[in-house]
């Protein structure tokens, strides 16, 4: 499923329209992103958390060469399902 379609499935089941359903979508996504990057966590219980999570810079090595060399620290977003959504995937 993608945004569209996330779209259009929340206003057939709402009533709503779709631009209005759409504008709220897009605004919810934001907001998270928002947070995650500025290291907020985002909880939403039962479905699960939103976090940042940074990785320390380490030692690699090219594969094509086999010299070392230094990655960087990254900063990645995460994401921890909840209870409530492992429990109706795993069936």
């Amino acid at each position: 499923m993608n945004k569209r379609q996330l779209v259009a499935a929340v206003a057939a089941d709402t009533g709503i329209s779709e631009k209005q359903v759409g504008t709220v979508v897009t605004t919810f996504l934001d907001r998270i992103t928002s947070a995650v990057a500025g290291a907020d966590e985002v909880n939403l219980k039962g479905f699960g958390k939103f976090s940042m999570k940074e990785r320390k810079a380490r030692q690699g090595r090219n594969p094509a060469t086999g010299e070392p060399l230094e990655i960087g620290p990254v900063k990645l977003a995460k994401f921890r399902a909840g209870r409530a959504f492992k429990k109706q995937v795993r069936g």
